[in-house]
């Protein structure tokens, strides 16, 4: 039998990715901690979007913070993060023409249409 309160803690976990403006900020912070301005810039989105984002992801306990002088720097708070990000990059490199062809699943909504990741080479410590 499959454990229902297992899975439904699981489709939660997997709803703080699903939203793209968490998933960009999660993206930056794979590649090292920053300060709300430098995801900010990063992804594309607003100080105060950044900040409401962080907040969920703090309360769900995927990301953490520390404070540096003036500043406050996020990162995330475990490596599998990163690990599973990874994964869905495997995955996709492999399923994405279905997954963006399948019409059971709606589209994400963007926050703001400047939304985007860097090239992935450059991190917050650059």
């Amino acid at each position: 039998m499959v454990d229902r309160r297992a899975l439904e803690l699981k489709a939660k976990l997997f709803r703080g990715f699903a939203d793209p403006s968490r998933l960009a900020i999660l993206e930056v912070l794979r590649r090292g901690p920053c300060t709300v301005g430098e995801l900010a810039e990063r992804t594309g989105l607003t100080l105060t979007n950044v900040s409401n984002h962080l907040r969920c992801l703090r309360d769900c306990g995927l990301v953490s913070r520390e404070r540096a002088a003036q500043f406050v720097r996020y990162s995330l708070s475990d490596e599998r993060i990163a690990v599973l990000l990874g994964l869905a990059e495997d995955v996709l490199a492999e399923t994405a023409w279905g997954v963006a062809a399948c019409p059971r699943y709606e589209p994400a909504v963007w926050q703001s249409d400047a939304v985007g990741v860097d090239d992935g080479r450059a991190s917050c410590d650059d």
